[in-house]
């Protein structure tokens, strides 16, 4: 009897786990407020999500470490001064992922990072390089890392972590710079 009780134990124990994997594996994360993506479900693996989000081919998600970092942060909350997973500001999220990804060292604020960049045109944008916003009529406040067709990722106030279309005529019209 109590070892009937026990294989009944471990087999709920087994299925409970394993229902735990199997939820935890679907990914609710919202990873754009792009309005072409908007709403969209991007599955598979990081290459396969992230071309998709960004509608480039697959070969060309090359730097797999980035993306990967962005999906680990992908949804982290604003919180103005802290730079973790509970919490971060843009200027935190972008000297992060700088440091961690292209082991280079920025300044604190957007701010800083804007007059410290060499600009580059629009055009010239690659993989790695900053871009600056200016919102609410004060200069570089607001600081994103550009990917790629292009989409960026950035610390949004209402969403988090996020990555977003440079074209998209909300941010299009606050666009003020970029570079590295």
């Amino acid at each position: 009897m109590m070892i009937l009780y026990k294989r009944k134990l471990n087999f709920l124990s087994i299925l409970f786990i394993g229902a735990l994997v199997f939820t935890s594996c679907k990914s609710s994360k919202i990873l754009t407020d792009a309005s072409t993506a908007r709403n969209k479900d991007f599955k598979g693996n990081v290459q396969e999500r992230y071309a998709a989000l960004m509608n480039v081919d697959e070969k060309d998600i090359r730097n797999e470490k980035l993306y990967r970092f962005i999906d680990d942060w992908m949804g982290v909350p604003n919180v103005p001064g802290r730079m973790d997973k509970k919490g971060a500001d843009c200027s935190g999220f972008t000297v992060l992922l700088q440091k961690e990804i292209y082991n280079r060292q920025l300044p604190r604020t957007a701010s800083q990072m804007a007059e410290s960049i060499k600009r580059k045109y629009e055009d010239e944008l690659k993989e790695g390089d900053l871009v600056f916003f200016n919102f609410n009529g004060q200069k570089f406040n607001h600081v994103g890392i550009y990917l790629q067709n292009n989409r960026f990722v950035h610390v949004s106030t209402s969403k988090g972590v996020i990555v977003s279309n440079l074209k998209d005529p909300w941010y299009y019209k606050y666009f003020s710079r970029g570079g590295l």
